[in-house]
């Protein structure tokens, strides 16, 4: 989700209420896919595919991002990090070359062994996450999103903190009803966390009203795309990548929706782009949602596993935990005894698992106001504040502008 998933995705449903099967009624075509390739987009589409599984680790492509069709050079740099000095040097060289200015000059690695190695471990979740989204009613295509944001590594960590295979922040995951604690973070759990990608971007399309826009919220925050559709007065993807201007609204934003497109044609036919690739076997998992706080050691032994095993099979759990909370969905090898041993210990009761919708309040700046003095006068995170509407704690506030106050 890169940084911008970190939006606590409420204000949303001020804009439309109606579900997917009311947008549908309402004029979708039947049979129309859900997720198109926008004229546009072909070229964008083509190089970042390119990019998952031609081009190394070891070689930095420089190319136009203006015109992706157009790659200047490939180098083969080694795996080492390049400076920027270097990097800035080579695009003036070869802007200069090819006579055109230095911001139609861009450098990208290429990604294709960490792309292979994520596909490869997808294999283990992929139907079940397929089919987490089909219960939504969503399109299971959506499952190959990671393959941008962390390759299925339910251990990546971006240097902002967000978590997972789904790149969750903290906060963020605790909206979408994941337990994010000490001893439980949801957010490394690969079906606990598609289970609150599904809900976001469910929500997402309720409010925005199509997938390129959903799918693209997924790194902007759909506080930012509404924003961007305002203010161009379109809600086509390829319109507001041309025409919208916003200091946040660069390159990896515009291009999030070709890179999902081109991870989901590789997906789908892995084997096409890594010929002899061997996919990870899917694990069997069976869930049981555990009724009282309950003993993990003696959970682990009512299945005959170990305490390493249990916790091998339950990546939120950290090392420490030694009490399973209330209403945990616990993971275990399917085939097992169905009866669990829960031995109730005294802890607080947990949080329900039944999500609700936080609270919004919307917010006319006046003059002379501070993002510090508003959030203080609602009682609101001046964090979530900023990362739900697009700011940063430098931003200038507009006088008569509107911000949107996460309150839960």
């Amino acid at each position: 989700m890169k940084q911008s998933v970190q939006w606590i995705g409420v204000f949303l449903l001020s804009l439309l209420l109606c579900s997917p099967a009311e947008l549908h009624a309402q004029g979708k075509p039947a049979g129309e896919n859900p997720l198109p390739l926008l004229p546009g987009l072909e070229n964008a589409v083509e190089f970042w595919k390119r990019v998952f599984t031609e081009y190394s680790s070891a070689q930095l492509i420089l190319f136009d991002p203006f015109d992706m069709s157009r790659i200047y050079e490939v180098q083969d740099v080694g795996e080492d990090s390049r400076s920027k000095q270097y990097i800035s040097g080579e695009i003036a060289r070869i802007a200069a070359a090819h006579g055109v200015d230095s911001d139609r000059v861009k450098a990208q690695r290429g990604i294709k062994e960490r792309t292979a190695a994520g596909i490869k471990r997808s294999g283990k979740y992929i139907a079940q996450m397929q089919q987490i989204f089909r219960e939504q009613e969503l399109p299971p295509e959506i499952a190959y999103l990671p393959i941008v944001e962390s390759s299925y590594d339910i251990n990546a960590r971006s240097n902002v903190g967000a978590l997972g295979m789904w790149q969750f922040m903290r906060v963020t995951g605790k909206q979408f009803n994941m337990r994010v604690d000490r001893n439980v973070d949801e957010r490394k759990d690969p079906l606990e966390s598609t289970r609150a990608a599904a809900a976001y971007l469910k929500q997402a399309y309720e409010s925005l009203g199509n997938w390129p826009l959903a799918i693209t919220s997924y790194n902007y925050g759909p506080a930012g795309m509404a924003r961007a559709v305002s203010e161009v007065g379109s809600n086509d993807l390829v319109t507001l990548i041309q025409k919208y201007n916003h200091r946040y609204w660069g390159f990896a934003p515009k291009n999030f929706y070709a890179e999902f497109l081109a991870a989901v044609e590789i997906g789908k036919n892995p084997t096409h782009y890594y010929p002899g690739l061997e996919i990870d076997p899917p694990l069997a998992i069976e869930e049981v949602e555990v009724t009282k706080g309950t003993s993990v050691a003696a959970l682990a032994g009512s299945r005959g596993l170990t305490r390493e095993q249990l916790l091998v099979w339950n990546p939120a759990l950290s090392g420490a935990t030694r009490v399973i909370p209330s209403g945990y969905r616990v993971k275990l090898p399917a085939g097992g005894k169905t009866e669990l041993v829960v031995a109730q210990v005294a802890t607080p009761p947990s949080r329900p698992r039944a999500q609700t919708k936080p609270q919004v309040v919307h917010h006319r700046v006046k003059r002379g106001e501070t993002l510090i003095q508003i959030a203080k006068r609602y009682g609101a995170s001046l964090e979530r504040i900023l990362q739900a509407n697009g700011l940063r704690r430098t931003s200038l506030l507009r006088v008569g502008s509107t911000l949107l106050i996460p309150k839960a």
